[in-house]
This record gives C-alpha cells, structure tokens and sequence, in this order.
C-alpha cells in the first residue's frame, strides 16, 4: 500500500510494506524530521521583482513553507509596489519576520494563499499570522488582543504596539532618551500635565527663503525664514482649525526687505502691518488659525537690546 499524507504539513502515513525489513528512512526522513521543521524551523525567502513568489508544497519532503518561522529579505521595488508570497491553503501558523528592503515608500510585502486577500507585514516587523479554513490569512491580534490591528514584535519605531485610550491605563513609560509618539495624542476630558522637572516645546522650522515662502503647518507650530529680498509669504499649507505658533522674519544683512501676504493672513483692522527695516531686525509674526484657510496673525517688531 503506498504512503498517503496529512494535509496541513504533509507529513508521510507510511503504507503497509513502503519499508519492509528496515527502520527509519520513512519515518525519519517523511515524519520526524519534517515535524521539527513545521515546530521549531526557521528559513529565509528571498524575495525580489517579481510581484509574486509562491512557496511550493511538497508532500512527504522538506519544503519552505512547512517551517514555523519565515524571514523575508531581498530588495523589492521596482515595477510592483506590492510583493506577495504565496504560502498553501491549508490551516496553519506562522511568523513572519520581515527583513526586506524596500525602494519607496509605497511597497509592501503581503503573505496571502492563491484565493486570499492576504495580510500585509510592516517592514522590519515580527508578525505571527494563521490561515484559516478558506484560506484568509490573519494577525494573532486581529481580534481579541487588544485594539491594534496587528502586533509586532521588534525594536525599531513601527514594532511599538498600538494602544486605545481605554487601554492607556495599563501602559506605565520609563525612558531615559528620546522617545517619539507617532499619530494624533487627543484627551477627551481632563487636563494633560507636564509635571516637576519636564517641558513642554515645539521646535522651530527654518524654511526656505524664496519669492514666495510657504510654511507646512504639519510640520511644527513655529517657524523662522530670514528674508533676502522682498517676499510674499504664501497661504500655509495643512493648516488645521485651532493651531497657533509663531514665525520669526529677519531680516538679512541687507535690511529693507519687505514682506507681503496671501490672502489667507488677516490683520487686526484689516491693516497689514510692515516688518522692521535694520540689517539684522527680529520680527515675530504670531498666529492662530481660525480655519484652513484663514490665519489671524499679529506682528512684534524689533526684538533688540
């Protein structure tokens, strides 16, 4: 009788009489050594141009996709933005460690089967997925581990897990360097505090002295241009209802250069004001943006001793 298979990681069934008067190469070579790949092995896929790369099963012998653990590395890029790597439809675990390069921005590795919409690994990321019985592919932590759609496990800056607010009262923080909060940070009620011996600070952008000087708003609160000519300083770009800051308007070595406003900067009187003339004058225009297209603005001249 000859060997069958099982079906999700392929493992021999040996047949009566498939290996008579001996002992091991079946049960060896079809069954022990490939449950220690579908447990504990770990293997590289390289991926690269093509936009797919399919992991070929093979029943009753070593194959990719049998190990537990699968890193993704190579470069991909080029004519496709999205790489998917085709693992079989069958029910199983995996985690995923993604090493690829990537050329753009826009790129993405997804691990799917042939009929699944598959899941996307975030670059640099360790993501355990499952395959259910229609071949869809989920994150462990799609549901019921949290509020985060997915969770990775690293330590660069996209491996963080995300938080709800209803589950911020578990998180306790300590650090000692530099840390970065990605994404919008809202308190719905109550106050935030900087406490003893912190501070609160936006820093400042310089931006670029040109015929037309335009700020990025989403980019900082505060801003600062040294003009070496007469300018106009355009309507700011992701203005957003409620922010104010602060740009500072030097002037060169020169002096007597003058500024001019887009429309989107209103005035106390609808006066608009001129900037101090001096070689070297500090001017401070102060703002709060009333909507995405209107800034209220105040001049402060000359700051000097």
């Amino acid at each position: 009788m000859a060997s069958t298979y099982t079906t999700r990681i392929r493992l021999t069934k040996q047949g009566d009489g498939d290996n008579p008067n001996s002992w091991g190469t079946v049960l060896n070579n079809g069954v022990t050594s490939l449950v220690d790949d579908a447990i504990a092995g770990y293997t590289t896929v390289a991926l690269g141009a093509n936009a797919t790369v399919t992991l070929s099963a093979v029943d009753g012998g070593s194959d990719i996709p049998r190990n537990a653990f699968l890193e993704t590395n190579g470069t991909v890029g080029g004519a496709h933005t999205t790489i998917s790597m085709i693992i079989p439809n069958v029910t199983k675990g995996y985690v995923i460690n993604n090493q690829t390069t990537y050329t753009t921005t826009t790129n993405v590795v997804k691990i799917k089967t042939a009929p699944g919409a598959g899941y996307v690994i975030p670059q640099g990321g360790v993501v355990q997925v499952i395959v259910d019985t229609d071949g869809s592919v989920w994150s462990t932590n799609t549901a019921g581990s949290g509020t985060a759609a997915s969770r990775d496990v690293g330590v660069c800056a996209t491996n963080l897990p995300d938080v709800s607010i209803a589950d911020l009262r578990y998180v306790r923080t300590s650090v000692t360097v530099n840390s970065t909060v990605r994404g919008d940070f809202v308190v719905e009620a109550g106050s935030l505090k900087v406490g003893t011996s912190a501070r609160a600070y936006n820093p400042i952008t310089t931006l670029t002295d040109a015929a037309s000087i335009t700020s990025n708003f989403a980019l900082g609160n505060n801003f600062l241009v040294t003009l070496g000519g007469n300018r106009t300083l355009a309507a700011p770009s992701n203005a957003v209802a409620g922010q104010s800051g602060s740009i500072y308007v030097i002037q060169d070595g020169t002096g007597s250069r003058t500024l001019a406003y887009n429309a989107a900067w209103q005035f106390v009187s609808a006066t608009v004001p001129t900037l101090s003339t001096g070689a070297g004058d500090v001017d401070m225009l102060v703002y709060m943006t009333r909507s995405a297209a209107t800034i209220d603005a105040v001049l402060l001249k000359n700051f000097d001793r």
